[in-house]
């Protein structure tokens, strides 16, 4: 069967959704309000920005203002990958921020520990299993990067293992990965279960959340802050920005971040004869080496969801619902995942679709404030933001309140990213900079323009 004729029947929305709710349960915001801090966004940066304000101040009136429903946009629809990095990567974070990564990974697998307290201490049940993650090579170049890597993260506090090609293919039956890394902290989750299990957390906390109520402006007002929604306005005094991907209300931020969209296919759930005939017992996470890589894990009724690889940037900074359906990008990771798997070649593809990733020139979210500190804003996770979006949230709440943290010291926080060319100058550059990547993952040699892009601190290291 042709890859095109495969995808055919499969369903265009993420296999996450199929045994939840979906679209809005809440009204949208209709006439004036009064909060002590609005949040702008309800994925994952803005449901931890508002359990974490009620948490330590109950009392406080919290509004979240949510343009669709929430889950709607990539926190229900990412792979649902658990990482303890806030650098995206050790190699990333040993170029970026060499002096303090100690300390970046203290935080981060501190960050990951409380995050796994906080759902069983509410009793959510969104499939969390901390199992791990193997990255595995195509090329005996890669796995000799991988090797290479060893010491670098055992000096760093991680429990790895390099595995040559028997042990890995030992470890994944499939005739193309001849070596692997694999780590053992961080793990997967449902990323829709997460999603509400974080929603409903944030309501009996107190927050107060409206869905299909875009924000469509910010002004001073007094004291505060008014935030203008199609039918009504909250006057607040403090707002956190958590649109991450989507277009920004705050000027400046639309330099620093790009979104691109990242394409997923979802299997029929395997029998255990197909579970027999691909190894992967362990139940990791799984990822290549490479800069244009793919991401696969299994579900919880023993699906595979496959993506990666490619990612798309959309000239002008667009962001649409008819952006999330690419045949091109779902035929490659079906062409890719047969050759990747040949012994499931029956196996049909039931879901495919894509979701928007809000990145940085440095791959990291980056941090600020406006309005004479009455807004702070966390964005950018760049693919990574599963937990790293509580940390995000976090620094951006002691941004608020003026606060000096063990979070907002780090030069990880305090410094920014290069910002982005104007268009049409970035569309070019997105473009040139994705073909010296497939070049590089082809050759092995990096080209002028990364090593270019290196000295100026735009980061492709991970």
């Amino acid at each position: 069967m042709r890859p095109a004729d495969e995808l055919r029947d499969a369903v265009p929305r993420p296999v996450w959704w199929d045994d939840v709710d979906t679209g809005p349960r809440s009204e949208p915001l209709i006439g004036r309000q009064r909060a002590d801090l609005v949040i702008i966004g309800g994925g994952y940066t803005g449901l931890w920005a508002a359990i974490e304000a009620l948490t330590e101040h109950p009392d406080r009136r919290v509004v979240l203002l949510e343009q669709d429903w929430i889950g709607a946009g990539a926190s229900g629809r990412n792979g649902g990958f658990i990482s303890e990095s806030l650098t995206h990567g050790i190699a990333h974070g040993e170029a970026m921020w060499p002096d303090e990564l100690d300390e970046l990974q203290r935080l981060g697998r501190q960050n990951v520990e409380q995050i796994a307290e906080l759902l069983q201490h509410h009793d959510v049940d969104a499939d969390l299993r901390m199992v791990g993650k193997t990255t595995l090579a195509r090329t005996v170049r890669d796995a000799e990067t991988l090797r290479a890597a060893v010491p670098t993260y055992t000096r760093r506090g991680e429990d790895v293992c390099f595995l040559d090609r028997d042990e890995v293919r030992a470890d994944v039956h499939s005739p193309v990965f001849v070596g692997g890394l694999r780590i053992s902290g961080g793990g997967l989750v449902d990323p829709m279960a997460l999603t509400q299990g974080l929603r409903r957390i944030a309501e009996t906390l107190g927050a107060a959340v409206f869905e299909r109520s875009a924000a469509t402006g910010i002004e001073r007002s007094g004291a505060g802050l008014t935030v203008h929604c199609p039918r009504g306005r909250v006057d607040t005094s403090q707002v956190l920005l958590a649109s991450n991907a989507y277009p920004p209300l705050l000027r400046r931020l639309r330099a620093w971040v790009l979104p691109v969209y990242d394409y997923v296919l979802a299997t029929a759930p395997l029998t255990a004869e197909q579970l027999e005939s691909i190894g992967w017992r362990q139940n990791q996470g799984l990822t290549d080496a490479g800069n244009q890589f793919h991401y696969f894990r299994r579900t919880r009724d023993d699906r595979i969801v496959w993506g990666g690889y490619d990612a798309i940037y959309h000239f002008g900074n667009a962001v649409h619902s008819r952006l999330e359906q690419r045949d091109a990008s779902h035929r490659l990771l079906a062409q890719h995942f047969r050759q990747t798997f040949p012994q499931l070649g029956s196996l049909p593809f039931t879901h495919r679709w894509g979701g928007v990733i809000d990145t940085t020139t440095r791959f990291t979210p980056i941090f600020g404030t406006a309005y004479a500190g009455r807004l702070a804003y966390a964005v950018g996770f760049t693919g990574l933001g599963v937990a790293s979006t509580r940390f995000g949230a976090r620094v951006a709440l002691d941004l608020l309140a003026d606060r000096v943290s063990e979070r907002t010291r780090l030069k990880a926080v305090t410094g920014t990213a290069v910002p982005f060319p104007p268009e049409p100058l970035r569309w070019t550059a997105v473009q040139l900079t994705r073909a010296a990547l497939a070049r590089e993952d082809e050759t092995g040699t990096r080209g002028m323009l990364l090593r270019t892009l290196d000295r100026f601190g735009v980061g492709f290291n991970s």
